[in-house]
């Protein structure tokens, strides 16, 4: 299956920047109706995302505390026992959680790493959840051995737009994410594929980022919307501070572009405070990350997420 950046939707650049400039009332509006037409408005799906494999990454990326090049206090740690993943799963299945991720620091996992990943998937799946994983780039066969050990979904971030993603990262070519998205979707893995925002890109290169994502065919079923957690010792430490609007902004044009993918609030949802959330979730977002703690940075606690949904009327998807 090609992943073709150009379709008949033909979502360029230029028309997205069109949904960005609305008027905020507008915008949010049509994101919501929009939302209405393909989801529950009031259905939030959780997701638990796991570190098995956290710290010692040789890549650069700009963002994260896991690259062994950053000075962020994050240790290398060996894979997890399968029976500590295990635990962690039937946890996030007791909590609500309808889908397991599990994250490993890796450019690309090695094959043995591949077999024990494929083992811990396999339990996962048998537990009733929905299984992700994100390893890095994949090497020919390797996503079919996921797919067979009952894999759904291969997360890989495009990060952000193709003229910025060089200022981010060095060690990995936007074409490798491309190549490694279009092996998941050969054997029929669903994709979680979005970016972060917040990184000093411009408003036309978050627009370039969602043109990407919504130019997928078909586009990704899972879109995680990443606000920048700014971790001391990394190079984004002291990039500039979004205005928070402009992540909803972010959140509803990814909703018009994409209706019928979830839209995920993932990492800096603590920072963006409730008020900003519920904004959120009106204008299209239908997914969160719960648990404490995203791979290596902060998250909101599962009791203040409950709250929230208590207050706003929300309720979990099952």
């Amino acid at each position: 299956m090609n992943i073709a950046i150009e379709t008949q939707k033909n979502w360029t650049p230029s028309r997205v920047s069109e949904l960005y400039a609305l008027p905020f009332n507008d915008l949010i509006f049509r994101a919501h109706g929009t939302h209405r037409e393909n989801f529950d408005p009031n259905e939030i799906q959780l997701s638990t995302l796991l570190s098995i494999k956290t710290g010692g990454c040789p890549e650069d990326c700009g963002y994260c505390p896991q690259s062994a090049r950053h000075h962020t206090g994050v240790e290398n740690e060996p894979l997890l026992p399968l029976e500590e993943v295990i635990a962690a799963a039937k946890a996030a299945k007791a909590s609500g959680a309808t889908r397991f991720c599990m994250g490993a620091a890796w450019r690309g996992p090695k094959q043995r790493d591949l077999d024990a990943v494929a083992k811990m998937v396999s339990e996962v799946r048998q537990l009733g959840l929905e299984t992700c994983v994100t390893l890095g780039m994949l090497k020919e066969g390797q996503a079919e051995q996921l797919k067979e050990a009952g894999l759904d979904y291969y997360n890989h971030n495009l990060d952000t737009a193709p003229d910025f993603y060089g200022h981010i990262v060095s060690t990995r070519r936007y074409e490798d994410r491309i190549e490694t998205l279009e092996r998941a979707r050969a054997a029929d893995l669903k994709l979680c594929c979005g970016g972060i925002i917040g990184m000093g890109e411009s408003r036309t290169q978050r627009a370039s980022l969602i043109a990407q994502l919504a130019n997928f065919d078909p586009p990704p079923e899972s879109v995680p919307i990443n606000n920048l957690v700014q971790v001391p010792g990394t190079p984004l430490e002291g990039t500039p501070q979004l205005d928070p609007f402009e992540f909803v902004r972010t959140v509803a044009v990814a909703r018009i572009t994409m209706p019928k993918s979830y839209v995920r609030l993932s990492a800096g949802r603590q920072e963006l405070g409730e008020a900003i959330q519920a904004l959120c979730f009106f204008a299209g977002a239908n997914s969160i990350f719960c648990g404490d703690k995203l791979l290596t940075t902060g998250n909101p606690e599962m009791a203040s997420d409950q709250a929230l949904f208590g207050r706003l009327g929300l309720r979990a998807t099952t």
